[in-house]
């Protein structure tokens, strides 16, 4: 038993001193309005884990009473390993060579891998010209020169058998020799506890190796003083009794520990695009190997080692690597591209040279073991309640202990014949050894009972259960603490494109000067030289491909889904992507900026005359234009026309378009810098633009969306709406989306465009924020300042974003949602749950289970609580006044376990119901024990309190035992026993719904409530009626399980009754610390008066 530092009075019963909302009907929409950083007396009162100091972490452990510390704090972050990662890196960087040779070394002697030359040969062998070895090196150590003694890359790829326009083969000979050559992209991983270690870890609770002790102590002077025959039973009942509970708790762990590999496994599982026969293909992380053709883009995570083949504005973020924060530019000088890192800007494309161990990022993900540890405010406040619980149990054992160590001492202690227990001078002292043993045996056990180890480890218990269901539901969870902070979240910031909207464009208006192109897709409207401008635009200005297969078939369009939908339309006026691309050459790109709206690229024809093509938000790039190109391909002054343009735009964007303009201009040769370094700073022209055309692009709302907004209303969340189009556009998709319920919702600052939100000052951002429904044309920094002005204000923010710029709101956020399918590694890595399938819908399943998880943990605690006070009370009332207690050692052991591990089965395993979304949402410093609950708890306790109270006392006249004295003690004790365990089986029935009438709806549709309840009951039957011999207790007749079983069942209406019951609005907790509060006042004002 140890316990450290000292709790504060919350313990997570009672709220913060500062809290005074309704618990009973749910909080208010401002429920926390304090600072959720802000110092706190209560180590236990930490409202949010994300980012929270070492020293806030370190201190709620100190602070927690804990029995078995390495099972406790077994899920919560690991401080010590943290503190070694750092250094564990740094190690790596300066040794990687060494560490990869003795890494090599053991998994040959593991017989893993097949160990080769560690040097390099003089003349390569194998399949390739190139040897692992000379790869590795020239890689490892940015050997610029070895690079060009190889040719430069594209010697290299010829070493390699790439083709660096089309990439590998990819077919499944090829990359067998390539990884047989070169390793494949994996890196063995450190193999998890196994089932004898987890049977060890619940071995260390300290009650139960002082259990233990006294089983061996007992069953010593058992067989001494009885015989082998008789006397093993008291002391090895106790043993197998903690056996089982061991065995139970290692299980259930183990199964948890296997939930959670899996989900790691999942979050390693990158999708990436390679280059491979000359198309674009998806494939996992782990598939990639050298000689692959990767191309990179803002946002993703460069797979493997490699040098650069070609890149614009290309810049890496190698501070996961390097430990330094600034970026580093990527260009022929600087070609080498280190596995782990970051594309913080521009776009290119890679040859992989190293996979897997033959990198120092492999190399860092093998030496360090995934930590699935991270605390959940709810796990730190639970460990405050167990802590709480625990102190009071303590307290109760104790005072037992001492009761019945004076009265039996005191000769107040008889057996159930009626004769004393101890005469002083004529016991015997090994009859007095065993006296003790067993009372102390009692008192320990009261002990295992009362402090609650099983509560905190009730939440991993549900969570994993949650993110198993929620991978089914399509988000997968990165952060345990989000799953939890999502039943509180009363707001999201959701993007537009492909979370409320299907994100399968299509080009459905076209203006080509002022000539609107009816259809689209009709070439015949276009003028030759408008034609070919517009198409050589679309085909140098993407980052997406064109692949035609060559035995005829559909085309194949990859990229964004803006640029899939322009390069169809391109595609149906008759572009030729290969061909116009090989008429030009690019010479410098200004990647999409989500900042700017736009992104441009200046080529050069084969004539040498220069055209720089812009293309992005259409009116952004309409304020730039002077001219436009008409459809007969005369250049007109774009003055008198521009308001027809606006217009034009204005009225495919209330269509719900998204409106994007194509413009160019042409440039002077001689302008353009020469030099390589002044090429990459030039900053491409963008005014005096001529506009080509004008596009809008559909892209229809999810089916199920406006349902989804519906149910986030009714359960008090607010649906807000932060994209980066046109106003007008964000207005008629919140229209049909239900976020907007009419037009005349429609004015500032319900709609607000991220401009003017930006340009607010930081108070009136603050009151601005709480009115914003729709933010249009807003930047990623204006998404930001929208999440702190509303986490400012007390709301509980969920953020969904998919760009790399999304990152820091992703961060700031309670909840960051980054999308799986459009999202960026950055903004995987920055959010705390990934959805899957990008659909909003997905997100409110969210909100769901974050409340189930809540309202689970209530169930458990309600469940236990009740557990807790029956027992305590019934164990002191009857040592004090009868010496004896009717719950002997073993019972309560497997109380314990139907309380503990198989009741946190049952409870903290339930699905979600609709009924969760008919709330308010949760406060995250609420208390924890509700009204509802105290009240639940109060009168299932008193109801078991009282009813086995009067069989202790009365029960053998009740019951007419009037035959053998002891046989009627025996009796009696065990109909308490089965009426204890059966009343707790009945009221587990009652806490899966402490808030309703009906308990039993959706109860048959849980099987593994079902099974658990049904395997108690009928493990129950048999320690009756077969084990009586461990358990003290003699076999029932029909009769008396008749009437236990009525007793149980009793708790059901009693329930029903009960929640009949109204209970106040202000948190009982709210009462204890006014008085808290005036009794720290007096103390103060006395202390003053000194």
């Amino acid at each position: 038993m140890a316990t450290r530092g000292s709790t504060s009075s919350t313990n997570g019963l009672l709220p913060p001193l500062c809290n005074h909302h309704d618990e009973e009907a749910g909080p208010s929409k401002a429920f926390d309005h304090d600072d959720i950083h802000a110092p706190t007396s209560d180590p236990f009162d930490i409202a949010h884990t994300k980012n929270a100091p070492f020293e806030t972490l370190r201190r709620w452990r100190q602070a927690a009473l804990v029995l078995n510390a390495s099972r406790r704090f077994r899920y919560t972050l690991d401080l010590k390993k943290e503190e070694e990662k750092e250094q564990r890196r740094r190690m790596i960087r300066a040794h990687a060579q060494v560490i990869r040779a003795a890494l090599l070394f053991r998994l040959a002697g593991e017989r893993q891998i097949v160990l080769g030359p560690m040097t390099s040969p003089s003349t390569p062998t194998g399949d390739y010209s190139i040897d692992l070895e000379q790869l590795a090196s020239m890689t490892r150590d940015h050997n610029l020169s070895a690079l060009q003694e190889y040719g430069g890359v594209k010697g290299l790829s010829e070493l390699l058998e790439t083709n660096l326009d089309k990439g590998i083969n990819g077919d499944e000979t090829d990359l067998l020799r390539r990884r047989n050559s070169f390793g494949s992209n994996t890196y063995p991983r450190k193999k998890g506890r196994s089932f004898l270690r987890f049977l060890w870890e619940a071995w260390q609770d300290l009650t139960l190796i002082i259990l233990i002790v006294a089983a061996v102590v007992s069953l010593i002077l058992g067989i001494k003083t009885e015989g082998l025959k008789e006397g093993w039973y008291d002391g090895g009942s106790i043993a197998f009794a903690v056996f089982l509970v061991i065995i139970v708790t290692a299980v259930s762990d183990y199964r948890q520990s296997l939930q959670f590999q899996n989900l790691n496994q999942e979050k390693q599982n990158i999708l990436l695009e390679v280059l491979r026969g000359g198309r674009i293909v998806k494939i996992s992380i782990f598939d990639i190997v050298v000689g692959d053709v990767v191309p990179l883009k803002i946002g993703d995570q460069v797979p493997a080692d490699g040098i650069l083949i070609a890149g614009h504005s290309l810049a890496i973020d190698e501070s996961s690597m390097t430990g330094e924060s600034k970026t580093v530019h990527k260009d022929q000088k600087a070609p080498f591209l280190m596995s782990g890192c970051k594309v913080a800007d521009g776009v290119g494309t890679m040859l992989v040279t190293g996979v897997g161990i033959n990198t120092e990022w492999g190399l860092l993900m093998a030496s360090i073991s995934e930590d699935t540890g991270e605390e959940t405010p709810l796990q730190v406040r639970l460990n405050g309640v167990a802590t709480f619980i625990g102190i009071v149990g303590l307290s109760v054992a104790v005072s037992v202990l001492a009761v019945l160590l004076v009265r039996y001492f005191t000769g107040y202690t008889k057996n159930p014949d009626g004769t004393v227990q101890f005469v002083r001078g004529k016991t015997s002292v090994s009859g007095t050894v065993d006296g003790v043993v067993k009372i102390f045996t009692i008192a320990v056990t009261i002990v295992v009972v009362a402090v609650p180890e099983g509560l905190p480890l009730a939440v991993t218990l549900t969570l994993a259960y949650s993110m198993r269901k929620m991978m089914a539901d399509k988000a997968l969870v990165r952060r345990l603490s989000a799953c939890e902070t999502m039943g509180s979240a009363t707001t999201i910031c959701s993007d537009k494109t492909g979370t409320l909207t299907q994100n399968q464009m299509t080009v459905v208006e076209a203006y080509i000067g002022r000539k609107r192109i009816n259809p689209p897709g009709d070439s015949s409207q276009l003028n030759p030289l408008v034609s070919s401008l517009l198409v050589e635009g679309i085909a140098q200005n993407t980052t997406g491909k064109v692949f035609v297969p060559k035995g005829g078939g559909d085309v194949e369009v990859s990229g964004s889904p803006t640029e899939k939908a322009i390069l169809c339309w391109a595609v149906k006026l008759g572009m030729n992507f290969d061909i116009v691309r090989s008429e030009s050459v690019v010479f410098h790109v200004f990647p999409f900026n989500s900042e700017k709206k736009r992104g441009g690229v200046a080529v050069k024809q084969n004539d040498f005359e220069v055209h720089i093509h812009w293309k992005g938000a259409a009116e952004i790039v309409l304020a730039s234009c002077t001219g436009y190109l008409d459809s007969n391909g005369c250049l007109q002054s774009i003055e008198e026309d521009k308001e027809f343009f606006k217009t034009a735009i204005d009225e495919m964007a209330a269509s719900s378009l998204r409106c994007v303009a194509i413009a160019y201009r042409s440039y002077e040769l001689d302008k353009v810098p020469t030099d390589e370094e002044l090429l990459a700073q030039w900053v491409l022209p963008e005014d005096g633009l001529v506009l080509l055309a004008i596009v809008g692009i559909k892209d229809p709302c999810r089916p199920g969306v406006k349902d989804a907004v519906k149910v986030c209303t009714a359960a008090g969340v607010k649906v807000r709406m932060v994209t980066g189009d046109n106003l007008r556009t964000a207005k008629a998709i919140a229209l049909e989306c239900g976020i907007l319920a009419t037009s005349e919702e429609a004015t500032e600052p319900t709609i607000i465009e991220g401009r003017v939100f930006r340009e607010l000052s930081e108070k009136e951002r603050e009151q601005v924020a709480k009115n914003v429904t729709v933010m249009g044309r807003s930047s990623p920094n204006d998404k930001l300042l929208l999440v702190q002005a509303l986490r400012k204000g007390g709301e509980v923010v969920a953020v969904t974003g998919d760009g790399t710029n999304d990152a820091p709101a992703l961060h700031e956020a309670d909840i960051g949602l980054s999308m799986g399918i459009q999202g960026t590694e950055v903004a995987k890595e920055s959010s705390d749950i990934i959805i899957l399938d990008d659909n909003f819908a997905s997100v409110v399943k969210v909100v769901r289970w974050g409340r189930s998880v809540y309202a689970n943990i209530q169930k458990f605690i309600q469940f236990q609580l009740t557990v807790n006070v029956a027992a305590l009370v019934i164990n002191v009332v009857a040592a004090v006044s009868s010496g004896d207690v009717p719950l002997n050692a073993v019972q309560l052991l497997w109380v314990n376990l139907i309380m503990d591990t198989l009741g946190a089965l049952a409870l903290a395993t339930e699905p979600p119901t609709d009924h969760l979304m008919h709330r308010s949402p949760v406060g995250r410093r609420e208390p924890l024990v509700t009204n509802i609950m105290w009240r639940n708890i109060l009168i299932q306790a008193l109801y078991q309190v009282i009813v086995l109270l009067v069989l202790n006392f009365w029960g053998k006249s009740i019951l007419h035992l009037n035959g053998d004295k002891a046989y009627a003690v025996d009796v009696k004790n065990t109909m308490i026993f089965n009426a204890f365990v059966l009343c707790q089986i009945f009221n587990e029935f009652n806490a899966r719904k402490p808030d309703e009438i009906n308990v039993f709806s959706g109860v048959s549709k849980n099987y593994l409530f079902m099974g658990i309840v049904g395997m108690t009951f009928a493990l129950q039957i048999i320690i009756i009626e077969f084990l009586g011999n461990f358990t003290s207790t003699v076999k029932l007749n029909w009769k008396h399980w008749l009437i236990t079983i009525v007793i149980g069942v009793l708790s059901w209406p009693l329930a029903m009754i009960g929640k009949l019951i109204p209970v106040p609005k202000t948190p009982l907790a709210n009462y204890f610390t006014k008085q808290f509060q005036r009794c720290r006042a007096a103390r103060d004002a006395c202390f003053n008066s000194t």
